[in-house]
């Protein structure tokens, strides 16, 4: 079988798309995971502070401020797993740059990853934060 550069080429190219589909849904799916484990993180904090919400209802907190606790809380959590997501992957990088590898670095990718970070602590902590601020005063203080 004969071959020349230019299939060669192309060949290389349609690898290299299909590497960065695969890429693509394995980051999405990874990302789904962990917004539902920032929401399963939440639930159980509302869950577990029932009667703290509760009580700050009954002293003049509005749903608003209750909302707003759990949604920055989420917010935090989600903050701090993008910053150590940065951190391996510039590790990564570095390792891969000391291996020999040809490793560029870009501001676009590391801001890209904590959007994606903020994105997922919103979406994913709202719901929590909701359950949160929707409670009962007096169903939050008798429950135990």
């Amino acid at each position: 079988m004969i071959t020349n550069m230019s299939s060669v080429r192309e060949d290389a190219a349609a690898m290299g798309k299909t590497m960065t589909v695969f890429l693509g849904w394995v980051a999405a799916i990874s990302l789904l995971v962990g917004g539902i484990g920032v929401m399963n993180i939440m639930l159980v904090s509302v869950t577990e502070r029932t009667r703290e919400i509760g009580v700050r209802m009954a002293t003049g907190a509005r749903r608003r401020d209750i909302l707003l606790q759990f949604i920055i809380e989420a917010l935090s959590v989600s903050a701090i797993g993008g910053a150590i997501g940065v951190i391996l992957g510039l590790g990564a990088a570095a390792l891969a740059s000391w291996a020999g590898l040809s490793v560029g670095y870009s501001f676009g990718p590391v801001l890209l990853a904590f959007a994606c970070a903020f994105a997922t602590g919103l979406i994913f902590g709202f719901l929590p934060a909701r359950k949160a601020s929707r409670l009962l005063p007096a169903v939050a203080l008798s429950s135990e």
